[in-house]
């Protein structure tokens, strides 16, 4: 029967029913579902509910109306389903009985065997209660008890996020909480516990008389997080307890109180906002320690629109000394950097300006010789191309630098370009660049070998013009999917003689790797303090095998030559002598099992590596293992050694649920391990268990080697508990 605002379907057998029998039943079902009182008149227009059962009778005498056999209505997003629904007009009783299934709008999914509810819908009692929250997780219920459908109360309630032994359902999850009353507050977003406790397998392991987390509908919520519990031999015993609060939709913080028994207690926290035009995150720590010392440090960071073109921010890293954040398990810097800017975006255009203070966390470093850089401001340019095709580019470069000791640099840098592509009819590409630069500099105290310190001016013009060439040559392999690519490149670089007098410091130019990523750039230093004069030439050869599935191999090999060496270069760099070092790379990717990586330089005259970098990811999930070897040999006048080093880690899926890793790092220049590590680790839908043995063997100051072991379990849904030991020696 269709009555113009509800649809009665009836299956099988049908009742005569009249209509307006037809629309009191409708009333109910609606009232069940949109949450409006039975008793209420049906709105106007169409209702999006929908039912159906085999029978539906209405007791005039006794005032019932009784739909039964299968029954099924929906509201929107909402159903429900059961053996039999009746709604008792004199007692203003909503009954369901048998099989009871309810599906609300958050998710969750209720099943029962018996529901009774108020005429309004909003109190009642339900008996055998089960609910399957919209995360996955599952409360069980002798019954319960609705409250202006707001709170329900279980009694003899059971939670857990683990899914049941498919073998033997019967069998108790890996982990469950029971509780002599279980309040669900849908208001609140919050489901707690009286009287409970937490069984592992079937085992009682921890009683608490009360107990609260947030059900799945909230994000975040103010509470306790999980306490952290370790020792070690500097600290001693130690037990963290964060707190989080939930300020704002968009701002919340992170309190965490820590004691330690040799040291006393440390306060850290931290704080995130996000607004309309701005976002922050503030994060410090404080402690008095038992020398009778304020020790602390700072990490902060900032971003701030002011319009559409403009923005500022700072990222601000402060210790109170050198071994503060190591020893206190707030990082490993060696050096912390502050930089407060701002910046500009519009069209080709983009300025900046800049402050940095450098603080160094090795002993090696004089904090004299740490340079406090305000300001740098920068400006670069692109131009629109021009009627050849050629764009033009400026970059332009303010920077004062001061140091406590040593030397003080003010320098005003412009650097001028234009550059023209052209490719012609038979595929060769053609790039003609030409650029500019102008320095003027002002130094106070410039140390120079055998000569006196230099206070005063100094100035630079150095011009370049470049051409470069090449020509892909591209063909694919038979009828297979496989591409091939060859590319020559040549590049001829003029440039006048000099360039970088003794009057000059260098004080972004210092670190210099010569490699096939900068074969071909008209500057191979990475700063504006030394420039690469005289002509040369620079010639490599680029090949790859590409296939439609995504794997693919690239080869690039390189050298540079010159017509006068240059002693900007120094022993050791590969560019020191007329031909240059041979710079290339490999990179093997066939498939997602194996990621190879190789760059190298090797020695012109016997083909000695001087430099080797392996970067390597190989082995599916059950077998995985990753890790970089990296070689340099030392360079004259570089404040670095020799550096050889072996970083690798196996990763072992054992089976579904286990996994372990190991890994390590060696120093091979001083025969020496740095650290080493092993883990072990099971994760399911519900717990994830994880044991960490790892030694450092970094030493400091009051910096010692240290072995620790950190235990972890983590009760999804719930929180994680930590606990392990350190021991220094």
């Amino acid at each position: 029967m269709r009555n113009g605002v509800f649809i009665l379907r009836v299956f099988r057998q049908v009742a005569t029913t009249s209509r307006a029998r037809t629309v009191a039943l409708a009333t109910i079902f609606y009232a069940l579902l949109s949450g409006a009182a039975p008793g209420a008149d049906l709105p106007s227009g169409e209702l999006p509910v929908r039912f159906s059962a085999d029978e539906m009778t209405y007791d005039r005498e006794l005032g019932i109306v009784t739909a039964s056999g299968s029954v099924e209505v929906s509201h929107g997003t909402r159903v429900l389903m059961a053996d039999t629904i009746s709604y008792n007009q004199k007692a203003d009783l909503v009954t369901a009985a048998g099989g009871i299934t309810l599906l609300e709008e958050t998710g969750e999914v209720v099943f029962a065997e018996f529901i009774e509810l108020s005429g309004d819908l909003k109190t009642g009692v339900i008996e055998d209660f089960r609910m399957i929250l919209s995360d996955g997780a599952r409360i069980a219920a002798a019954g319960g008890r609705r409250h202006r459908d707001e709170r329900t109360v279980m009694q003899k309630a059971v939670y857990s996020p683990c899914n049941l032994c498919p073998e033997d359902p019967s069998k108790p999850p890996l982990w469950q909480v029971k509780a002599v009353r279980v309040t669900h507050d849908k208001r609140n977003q919050m489901i707690e516990y009286r009287d409970a406790w937490l069984e592992v397998a079937g085992v009682p392991v921890a009683y608490t008389p009360y107990l609260h987390h947030p059900d799945p509908t909230a994000e975040r919520k103010t509470g306790l997080l999980a306490p952290s519990v370790g020792g070690s031999t500097d600290l001693g015993f130690s037990v963290s307890q964060p707190v989080y609060i939930n300020i704002a939709p968009n701002m919340d913080a992170t309190v965490t109180p820590t004691y330690t028994e040799n040291e006393g207690p440390v306060l850290g926290g931290e704080f995130r906002g996000i607004f309309d035009r701005s976002e922050f995150d503030f994060a410090a720590s404080i402690t008095h320690d038992s020398n009778d010392e304020f020790r602390g440090h700072l990490a902060s960071e900032g971003l701030f629109d002011i319009d559409d073109t403009w923005r500022w921010g700072f990222d601000a890293n402060l210790a109170s000394d050198d071994t503060y954040m190591r020893r206190y398990g707030y990082g490993s810097f060696n050096t912390l950097t502050t930089n407060v800017y701002a910046e500009g975006f519009r069209h080709r255009n983009y300025a900046a300006a800049n402050a940095y203070l450098f603080k160094s966390q090795t002993s090696f470093v004089e904090s004299g010789d740490t340079p406090l850089v305000l300001p740098m401001l920068e400006y670069q340019h692109i131009g629109e191309p021009d009627k050849v095709g050629g764009r033009t580019s400026l970059d332009m470069n303010l920077l004062a630098l001061t140091r406590s000791k040593g030397t003080d640099t003010r320098r005003l840098s412009a650097k001028a370009g234009w550059k023209l592509p052209y490719v012609a009819d038979y595929g060769s590409v053609y790039t003609l660049s030409t650029e500019l630069q102008a320095d003027l500099y002002h130094i106070n105290s410039l140390a120079r070998d055998n000569k006196p310190n230099y206070s005063g001016a100094a100035y630079r013009l150095h011009p370049q013009v470049a051409m470069e060439w090449r020509h892909p040559f591209v063909r694919k392999e038979g009828r297979s999917s496989v591409h091939q690519r060859l590319e020559p490149k040549v590049a001829f670089i003029a440039a006048p003689y000099g360039g970088n007098p003794d009057k000059i410091p260098n004080e972004d130019s210092k670190s210099f790797e010569f490699d096939d990523s900068n074969l071909f750039t008209m500057n191979r230093f990475s700063g504006l303090d030394r420039v690469e004069g005289g002509p040369r030439l620079n010639y490599g050869l680029d090949w790859g095998l590409f296939g439609l599935g995504g794997g693919n191999t690239v080869l690039s090999v390189g050298q540079s030559f010159r017509v006068k060496t240059d002693d900007t270069f120094s022993e050791g760099s590969g560019l020191e002598d007329n031909f240059s070092d041979i710079v290339g790379s490999v990179h093997v990717r066939p498939g997602r099992h194996l990621d190879l990586f190789y760059r190298t330089r090797i020695d012109k005259d016997d083909l000695s590596p001087k430099r080797n970098e392996i970067n390597l990811s190989a082995g599916p999930e059950s077998l995985r293992l990753s890790g970089n070897y990296i070689f340099f040999s030392r360079q004259d006048g570089s404040e670095f050694s020799t550096r050889e080093q072996l970083n690798m880690t196996l990763d072992t899926k054992l089976t579904r649920y286990w996994r372990t890793s190991l890994s390590g790092l060696r120093d091979l220049a001083d025969d020496e391990m740095r650290n080493i590590s092993f883990g072990l680790t099971y994760e399911d839908e519900c717990l994830s268990f994880a044991t960490t043995a790892k030694r450092t063997f970094y030493e400091d100051r009051d910096l010692k080697p240290t072995d620790a072991i950190v235990f972890t379990v983590t009760f999804k849904t719930l929180g994680q508990v930590q606990s392990g030991i350190t021991q220094s020696n």
